[in-house]
């Protein structure tokens, strides 16, 4: 930023540092008065409806005051750390406007709906059957069938972790399913 276009790289950062270590509303109303409309410039230049660059630019300036102790002038100027800000808000604005807005009453985002008494208990006799199945296992079935099904590992990792052969395990879960379908279809 030239001295030409109204105030020197200097000035801009005394008024930041004052924003920042003094909460001082006069300096930034200086800077706000200074890159507000620069701001909403840029953002017209790219194409943002005019109202929206309004938007942007105050809410790239509110950022620079509630961030201002954040700022660096090692890393970059006043005037790159504002556009910057600016540029980011209308990225974030961008993605908020592709995702779609969610409807509260789409049926999919509706919890189930509880099911009728008859077949909850239905349900709970069903699990009660399979964990006195899973319960009358050999102790090394109903293990692999924990750690293959409940845990999600692959029976290559199963064979390792326990350390058995790969083709042992496939047979143990192997026996382990015949026997609870064998116990749950006599009862």
């Amino acid at each position: 930023m030239t001295e030409s276009a109204g105030m020197d790289r200097q000035r801009q950062a005394d008024l930041l540092r004052r924003v920042a270590e003094k909460q001082d509303r006069a300096a930034f109303a200086e800077l706000f008065r200074h890159f507000a409309p620069r701001v909403k410039g840029f953002m017209l230049r790219q194409g943002v409806p005019e109202d929206v660059a309004d938007e942007l630019a105050q809410e790239s300036l509110i950022t620079l005051w509630h961030r201002a102790v954040t700022f660096d002038p090692a890393q970059a100027s006043v005037a790159t750390w504002i556009f910057t800000i600016a540029r980011n808000k209308r990225i974030d604005r961008i993605r908020r406007e592709r995702r779609p807005e969610l409807d509260p009453d789409d049926p999919a985002l509706q919890p189930d709906p509880e099911p009728p008494p008859d077949a909850a208990l239905d349900r709970q006799q069903e699990e009660d059957r399979l964990r006195a199945a899973l319960a009358d296992l050999p102790a090394e079935q109903k293990r692999l069938l924990e750690l293959a099904f409940f845990q999600d590992i692959s029976h290559r990792d199963i064979a390792v972790a326990e350390n058995l052969p790969l083709g042992t395990v496939k047979s143990r879960i192997r026996l382990a399913l015949a026997r609870l379908k064998g116990r749950l279809e006599s009862d």
